[in-house]
């Protein structure tokens, strides 16, 4: 049985966790927030008190940001700037800022350990 703590030598496994998340984020929309002042995002106009939906699902298939954004393609998360954890918000599965998801944590050693279980047991024969 694979345990926790060999989850850090499946570095390739991980990849393709996160591209797994990319494409299909756990939540599409994320939790609405409120602006707090007027604002302007790409030509519009946002007024305070605004209630605002953030498309991870957009997000993480933008062609400006992603090359083939469609494409299961991990490779890129080998470079840790692509990571749900960055400042530059091209991958927020779970959120981001100070109103990420606090059970990132655990829910990315439960779906590594879960997997990794599942796929270690499967008889492909």
């Amino acid at each position: 049985m694979v345990e926790e703590t060999d989850l850090p030598q499946l570095n390739y496994f991980n990849l393709v966790i996160k591209e797994a998340m990319r494409l299909h984020p756990p939540a599409p929309l994320l939790v609405p927030r409120e602006t707090t002042e007027n604002c302007k995002i790409q030509g519009y106009n946002i007024p305070a008190k605004t209630r605002v939906f953030i498309n991870a699902k957009s997000i993480a298939t933008d062609p400006r940001i992603w090359d083939n954004p469609e494409e299961f393609w991990p490779e890129p998360f080998l470079d840790t700037s692509n990571d749900f954890m960055g400042k530059d918000y091209k991958f927020v599965p779970f959120g981001c800022g100070r109103r990420s998801w606090p059970g990132i944590y655990f829910a990315l050693v439960l779906i590594e350990l879960v997997l990794a279980n599942l796929l270690h047991c499967f008889n492909l024969n």
